[in-house]
């Protein structure tokens, strides 16, 4: 069982960007001082109503992908418009729209697994083609995670958008007396949040051919353990998509190493919430000394 054999690299290739990919929407998300805990679970739906709707409805795939994609627009314009304009703490409003979204899913597929779309078409294609380098094979996934990167790093670190994402972060009230927009800032990162988590469902059904109401589950905590292990505060304000790709891999990596070691997958679930409260109490000590000092 190597770690660096092909084989294993592919595995982990095939997997990582699905969640890089929502671990993108998360970082600009937390920088802004917001989290999303719903990610999962719109993981999870997305694909459900894509296939039902082709399979049960007769729909062009085109179309369901595009009603995939306005569902998760809704899930995140919600989620974003009660924290904002009734002002309550996103872990709430994100934790109840988890239960919703997973109970949806549960709901219109009776819990049942559905088997995806495993006819190769232009959308398949796109969203889960996969190619050889040599002996490693690689999905497109990867090249949506790469162009999804570079385009997360120029709006965070370079463009006007991401000094307000970061301003408002670190300080609503001042951000907007300098007339940053923090209520439609953060509504559209919920939105952008939502549909990366919903394409990144979809990449996944598509890649094995199967999409299940419970896909997803637990992964909203997976993310936010790389985004703040990638260095990116859990109180806003200070936030890196480098970081949040190094984040990926690493925790990638140790799930595949305590699997390759002989340790059941099942222990990773205590390392990603130990991670979480180190990465809390790290930050809260580094607060302390920065105000102390």
């Amino acid at each position: 069982a190597n770690f660096l054999s092909p084989l294993n690299i592919s595995n982990m290739m095939a997997f990582l960007p699905e969640l890089g990919i929502i671990a993108l929407g998360m970082t600009l998300l937390l920088t802004a001082g917001e989290f999303d805990l719903s990610v999962g679970a719109v993981f999870g739906l997305a694909p459900v109503v894509v296939m039902l709707l082709v399979q049960n409805g007769g729909f062009d795939i085109g179309i369901a992908l595009l009603a995939g994609l306005l569902l998760c627009i809704a899930i995140g314009a919600v989620n974003g418009l009660i924290v904002t304009k009734i002002g309550i703490s996103s872990f709430l409003v994100t934790l109840s729209m988890l239960l919703v979204v997973r109970g949806a899913a549960l709901y219109i597929t009776q819990g049942f697994p559905l088997k995806s779309w495993d006819q190769p078409g232009f959308f398949v294609t796109l969203l889960a083609g996969s190619f050889n380098i040599g002996t490693f094979r690689f999905y497109t996934s990867l090249w949506w995670f790469i162009t999804l990167s570079l385009l997360a790093i120029y709006v965070l670190h370079y463009a006007k958008l991401g000094n307000w994402i970061s301003a408002i972060g670190s300080n609503r009230n001042a951000a907007v007396a300098r007339g940053v927009p923090a209520d439609a800032v953060k509504i559209w990162l919920f939105i952008l949040t939502s549909v990366l988590a919903g394409l990144a469902g979809m990449i996944s059904a598509f890649r094995i051919s199967a999409t299940s109401p419970v896909a997803g589950t637990g992964y909203e905590l997976e993310v936010i353990a790389m985004v703040v292990v990638g260095g990116t505060a859990l109180t806003g304000g200070r936030g890196t998509i480098l970081g949040t790709i190094v984040g990926a891999l690493m925790l990638r990596s140790i799930r595949n190493g305590i699997v390759l070691i002989g340790v059941p997958g099942l222990a990773y679930n205590i390392f990603v919430g130990v991670i979480i409260l180190a990465m809390l109490i790290l930050h809260a000590l580094l607060q302390k000394n920065a105000a102390r000092s």
